[in-house]
């Protein structure tokens, strides 16, 4: 019970679905490098350039990954997936998170994603898994519905692992959504932070 609640408390991509159309008050997907730490304040250099400042909860949640092989991504695992349409209408992955089976069903969907200008999100159950000359490709169910995926074989796969306010260090690289409060400040709940060379593909 202890593994399962630190693993659903350092969830922090992929999981809640689709945000809303971007407006004042809105959530924010947030992908950078941190360029400094004091408490609970965190200024991340996002890759659209420019800084943001940031508030951690005082119970912030931060996660690492580990890689995995494509061989990992087998039938009925639980996977995220983040894909482009490809010119034959197949989905190409641009990268696969193997969700621990203590948080499988979470956020469970297919819909628009922002990685990329055309790219989805689908969380869902690997239903088959077929190997080909140009990589692996996924029969996905979420909700109902059927979603093919192929993934090349040099997309990034991996796992969530829980890490700690430690790893959160300048350089690193990260991955959050950060919610406005009533004062304009940009809270923040998780964090997913790169280490050991592993950096958030999401």
């Amino acid at each position: 019970m202890i593994r399962r609640a630190a693993l659903l408390a350092i969830a922090g991509f992929a999981l809640a679905g689709p945000l809303p159309t971007l407006a004042q008050g809105a959530p924010r997907r947030i992908r950078g490098t941190i360029q400094s730490v004091s408490g609970r304040e965190m200024v991340v250099a996002t890759r659209e350039g420019g800084t943001v400042l940031l508030r951690l909860a005082d119970n912030v949640g931060v996660s690492a990954l580990r890689k995995l092989s494509l061989a990992d991504v087998a039938p009925g695992s639980f996977i995220g997936t983040a894909a482009e349409p490809g010119p034959d209408g197949v989905w190409r992955a641009l990268e696969v998170l193997v969700f621990p089976e203590a948080m499988r069903g979470t956020g469970e969907g297919h819909f628009a994603w922002d990685l990329t200008p055309t790219s989805s999100m689908t969380n869902a159950t690997v239903d088959s898994a077929v190997e080909g000359n140009d990589g692996r490709s996924l029969t996905l169910t979420a909700r109902g519905q059927q979603v093919k995926v192929l993934v090349p074989p040099d997309v990034p796969v991996v796992t969530l692992i829980p890490a700690a306010m430690e790893d959160l260090r300048p350089g690193a690289q990260v991955f959050l959504t950060a919610t406005p409060g009533a004062d304009g400040a940009l809270n923040v709940a998780r964090v997913t932070v790169s280490r050991d060379g592993v950096v958030p593909p999401m």
